[in-house]
């Protein structure tokens, strides 16, 4: 009975649990490896998901920005004219101007310096499907009075849990004193680490040297009937060129790229992903070519009991698969670990998914077959003459 399993437990398994010890290195090798793809794609997703927050909460499906602007933080402004202009067309049902600043915010308590967005926008308009937008719309009207976002970083002080307490909150923003109305929620993000929404006619009070009708954001909202690319094309033959048309999924796509391709950030995240699939693959390749050469005198018996020379390989592809899925584990879960306190810590949408948890599955596998191709060289070097 004994012989009868043994005979069953595959050799690529006896040979990796023959030394236990080097198995664990392996094995948290692979996990290490993992953790860092996990946490760079994590980083990099981040980095997207939450500099187009703003741009997923617009209520609109065509959007207008300054062909010189790159990004939400960096736009350009341009006369609100043009977006006046698209109510020619009988497909738009109304258009809503946006005016979008960074400034300084001094913590209440500390009076230590923080930059915030102010975004600026007319309180008659349902412009943002945001929580707490809607709710405290009226109190913006009031002067000086300005929506905090809950999600913004702890250096602008405990703002939305003393508001809830209670408490009258105010502060400085700009050099000018204002008043907390409300709480919204937008979260921070790699471009700014908190945020204000307000009327534009506050927004026009803290910023001093901008002028009304100089927006930075167009938002146009279509009649239910209209068909959103053929209004596209119409505005982009019908605006000069000294206005971007875009539809709401294109104004995302651009901000995901302007962070992907002309900023470092999005290199280096996409860099640290790659070193940690270079990293397994050397990892895994050292323990497989240990393997390999430490039993060549066994393959090359196997060889001359008559095992062929692709039943050998076909062991060592079963090590470095069995090496993938073992140390995919502890990486998974480690990385869940680790994706909470980062999520904690920076308060970005860092969480796991499907389709992340597959990829890296998939991309362990591919890491430990190559070096698996690579460590098969030695065996072809398996020669029965050299033992017999």
């Amino acid at each position: 009975m004994r012989k009868f399993i043994k005979r069953k437990i595959p050799l690529a398994w006896l040979q990796l649990t023959r030394e236990k010890p080097r198995l664990l290195v392996a094995l948290a090798g692979i996990a290490f490896a993992d953790i860092l793809m996990f946490m760079q794609l994590a980083f990099q997703q981040a980095l997207f998901d939450s500099n187009v927050r703003l741009h997923s909460s617009l209520d609109g499906e065509i959007v207008l920005i300054n062909p010189q602007s790159n990004a939400i933080n960096f736009l350009e402004s341009f006369s609100q004219r043009r977006l006046y202009q698209t109510l020619a067309l009988s497909e738009v049902a109304s258009v809503h101007p946006i005016y979008l600043g960074l400034t300084e915010w001094k913590n209440p308590e500390t009076r230590a310096l923080a930059e915030v967005l102010v975004i600026g926008t007319n309180p008659r308009d349902k412009v943002f499907n945001l929580p707490g937008v809607q709710q405290n719309i009226e109190k913006i009207k009031l002067p000086d009075v300005v929506l905090f976002d809950r999600g913004s970083r702890p250096e602008f002080g405990a703002i939305a849990s003393e508001f809830e307490q209670g408490k009258k909150i105010t502060a400085e923003v700009g050099g000018r004193r204002i008043k907390v109305g409300g709480i919204a929620e937008l979260g921070a993000s790699f471009g700014s680490d908190g945020n204000l929404i307000t009327s534009d006619q506050n927004f026009l009070r803290l910023f001093k040297d901008r002028k009304y009708g100089l927006i930075d954001l167009g938002v146009i909202k279509l009649k239910p009937a209209a068909n959103a690319e053929i209004v596209l094309e119409k505005l982009r033959q019908y605006l000069p060129d000294d206005v971007k048309v875009f539809s709401k999924q294109e104004f995302i796509d651009y901000e995901k790229d302007y962070w992907a391709r002309s900023t470092p950030i999005g290199f280096i995240f996409t860099l640290g992903t790659i070193m940690g699939f270079i990293v397994g693959t050397v990892i895994v390749y050292q323990i497989l070519y240990s393997e390999v050469s430490d039993h060549l005198s066994e393959y090359a018996t196997l060889k001359a009991m008559g095992y062929t020379q692709t039943y050998l390989l076909l062991v060592v592809f079963q090590e470095a698969l069995i090496l993938a899925s073992l140390g995919y584990v502890p990486g998974f879960a480690f990385a869940i670990l680790q994706y909470n306190l980062a999520r904690n810590a920076t308060l970005l949408p860092i969480f796991m998914t499907a389709s992340r948890a597959v990829m890296v599955f998939l991309l362990t596998v591919l890491m430990c077959f190559i070096s698996g191709f690579i460590a098969v060289r030695k065996l072809r070097s398996a020669d029965p003459a050299d033992i017999f």
